[in-house]
């Protein structure tokens, strides 16, 4: 890593002199924890003239949950939330996925809003400057060719490896967004846009690794909240290399709701495996059963047809997928058996 680049750095106290200073610098980035963002600042990935601390915007610190439902601000810590009473109670995916990410340290100064927004990662971009000049640069920088899949003409496949995005998913969580046009409010899956076609453009709405959150400029994250659903059980797991430390080669969040001895309703979401956390479609049709052969058969085609086996990290992406797999049954035996 080389040292830090000149920026000036903004702390506002308001979520409106936030907004107000992203709107006067274009080129600015809302800091938090930095845990992330700071690393790639010093690999030269990014260079932000302007850094905007938003760890002293008041509306931005809270978290609220109660049986009803969970409201948590972009500035708070990932041991906040993680050590959240309620959250732990009510809430026991977001905790877990929390208590998940990187390790202590990390989590004492990362932020709910940076992990959300967490940049998507690949061998060949989360390196230094010397090591991506020797290789030629890779799309998601400064270079044409995505290294991963180089006939994918022009899109990224980065991978998105955000801890507590699948676990509010499985909530069916919504995000606030606050902007220089004004405040709004979206499904949480909808922000992630990292889809990799390589059939369609990149649009605004269908993305890829580089472009792979649906906010538009000078916008910010500020909340993510979702209501409660009365006999849900979630739980959040992930493998990964280094236990202290490592981003997940795959992570599983699984919510669901039994009738007696059948499954009522399942929500099963992934991470570290494509350019958007993946809340895994089709798990309506197996659902009004026991867990059985068959269930957990149509359960292994859903994660094959949807979980990406690129290699964007040193592990395989066809074990990566394997793993996912195997995550999302175990999870799902262990809280159907609760």
């Amino acid at each position: 890593m080389d040292a830090l680049p000149e920026f000036e750095l903004l702390r506002p106290t308001t979520l409106d002199q936030a907004i107000k200073a992203r709107a006067a610098h274009p080129a600015s980035r809302p800091l938090g924890g930095g845990t992330d963002l700071v690393v790639n600042i010093r690999r030269g990935i990014v260079a932000p003239p302007v850094l905007i601390d938003v760890n002293n915007v008041a509306e931005l610190r809270a978290i609220r949950a109660d049986a009803k439902s969970i409201e948590v601000g972009a500035a708070v810590t990932l041991t906040e939330l993680a050590e959240h009473p309620d959250v732990l109670k009510f809430y026991p995916v977001v905790a877990q996925a929390a208590a998940h990410i990187a390790g202590p340290t990390h989590r004492n100064m990362g932020t709910v809003g940076g992990n959300i927004c967490l940049d998507t990662r690949c061998i060949f971009y989360n390196q230094s400057e010397w090591w991506r000049s020797a290789n030629d640069h890779c799309l998601k920088t400064t270079g044409t060719v995505c290294h991963v899949a180089p006939k994918s003409r022009g899109v990224c496949f980065a991978t998105f490896s955000g801890d507590l995005a699948p676990a509010f998913l499985t909530l069916n969580a919504e995000a606030d967004i606050a902007g220089p046009a004004g405040k709004r409010s979206v499904p949480l899956n909808s922000l992630y846009i990292g889809f990799s076609r390589q059939d369609q453009p990149v649009t605004e709405t269908l993305g890829d690794g580089k472009f792979y959150l649906a906010l538009r400029p000078g916008e910010l994250v500020t909340h993510v909240r979702a209501k409660n659903t009365t006999g849900l059980v979630s739980a959040y797991d992930k493998i990964r290399i280094r236990r202290s430390i490592e981003y997940p080669v795959a992570g599983v969040a699984v919510a669901l709701r039994r009738d007696g001895n059948k499954l009522a309703e399942l929500r099963v979401a992934f991470t570290g495996t494509n350019p958007r956390p993946v809340l895994l479609e089709g798990t309506a049709a197996l659902c009004g059963g026991e867990l059985n052969d068959h269930f957990f058969k149509g359960l292994d085609e859903l994660v094959r047809d949807q979980i990406m086996a690129m290699k964007t990290t040193f592990t395989p992406g066809h074990y990566r997928r394997r793993v996912a797999g195997v995550l999302a049954r175990r999870l799902v035996t262990k809280l159907f058996a609760a």
